[in-house]
């Protein structure tokens, strides 16, 4: 089957700029959802750190759940920053959106893997199980860090923008 000339996207040559500008734009909403499932990550571990109870007190108050969900918090804050700043730049119609959409993957991916292990971690035992949703979102961390590239191929992406 024939294309006809007239149904070219864009200019001819520049297929690849189209194509990665899409995938920038794909990059940039996946990492948006990778900072929403890290944050229930992190409203789950809190809540079952608050309720479960070991040598008479909640877990939460042990300084090493307090530590592991105040780092899950910062990383979590910090990931939905590098997820807004690459929305606000896509939503302007920024050209240059590909430095902030492999930032935000790049963190958002390592963010949300972090927290998921985290909440397995939390919940001990149970956070292994099938009748506890926290192996849901770990299988999604890591099916999510691969997807678009994953971590270190944005950082290096990053760098070569940077002339590194």
């Amino acid at each position: 089957m024939a294309v006809s000339p007239d149904a070219l996207l864009g200019e001819e040559g520049r297929g690849w700029e189209l194509c990665e500008r899409t995938l920038d734009l794909a990059r940039i909403a996946l990492a948006a959802e990778q900072v929403g499932a890290a944050e229930m990550c992190l409203d789950m571990s809190v809540e079952y750190a608050k309720v479960r109870k070991q040598f008479g007190r909640p877990i939460g108050s042990f300084q090493a759940i307090k530590h592991k969900c105040a780092d899950m918090l910062m990383m979590v804050e910090s990931a939905r920053s590098a997820a807004f700043y690459a929305s606000a730049l896509a939503s302007q119609g920024d050209a240059s959106i590909d430095e902030a959409a492999s930032s935000a993957k790049a963190f958002c991916s390592d963010t949300f893997f972090h927290c998921a292990s985290e909440n397995i971690q939390i919940h001990g035992g149970i956070g292994f199980t099938w009748e506890h949703p926290a192996h849901m979102y770990f299988k999604r961390a890591k099916a999510a860090e691969a997807l678009f590239g994953d971590p270190a191929f944005h950082r290096e992406r990053v760098a070569q923008r940077m002339g590194l």
